[in-house]
């Protein structure tokens, strides 16, 4: 599959890598060329770097690896090139003190779908510190990692299910994008517990016998 990565972030160097070795045809992209094309050098394995229009163009599926209340600007300039093409949101939107900053309006993944209205907007890879993505693969006491994917557009749901299982981990439907918030929330409620209080977060919700 094609990969275009719109960041030179964590994130992007995380999933990015898992993916190529995975077989995957990855370009990041970026706004600082010279920071793309380092990151690309350090994947290795015939990864290219260029500019965030050259990544969205050159990718079946998008990642936007992009902070929260840049994302939907990023995606606003690339809304042509995205056209049609299956863009993931991996973001946050957690500010200080661990607030949500989307409380009573749209998620971040709702505000990429409305920023490129002919892209096929999914959520997913939110859940987990970008160390957790590292991992080859994400199992924990015997289990893989599980990850919900949500969507609207069917054949891009089954795309990021496929990089999902990619990874050695194992997607589940997490419902429509409007259920995206609810990741989010999830997110932001995790990280208050596991950064703010030291919480075992992996212990509040144990598997049923």
């Amino acid at each position: 599959m094609r990969i275009g990565v719109l960041g030179t972030g964590n994130m992007a160097d995380a999933l990015a890598t898992q993916w190529v070795r995975a077989g995957h045809e990855v370009t990041i992209g970026g706004r600082d060329l010279a920071r793309a094309a380092g990151l690309a050098a350090r994947i290795g394995d015939g990864t290219r770097g260029g500019g965030l229009r050259e990544a969205a163009e050159f990718g079946e599926v998008v990642l936007a690896a992009l902070p929260y209340g840049a994302g939907a600007g990023v995606v606003r300039e690339l809304r042509t090139a995205l056209a049609g093409r299956t863009l993931v949101d991996c973001s946050n939107p957690v500010g200080p003190g661990f607030e949500l900053l989307t409380e009573g309006g749209p998620s971040a993944a709702r505000q990429l779908a409305d920023a490129a209205p002919e892209a096929r907007v999914v959520k997913a890879f939110n859940l987990c510190h970008e160390g957790v993505w590292r991992l080859s693969p994400p199992v924990f006491d015997g289990r893989p990692l599980a990850v919900p994917v949500c969507g609207d557009d069917e054949a891009a749901v089954a795309r990021v299910r496929t990089l999902v299982a990619d990874l050695g981990c194992t997607p589940f439907a997490g419902g429509g994008l409007d259920r995206a918030g609810l990741l989010e929330a999830t997110a932001a409620l995790f990280i208050a517990l596991w950064v703010g209080e030291g919480a075992d977060v992996q212990a509040i919700a144990p598997p049923l016998g």
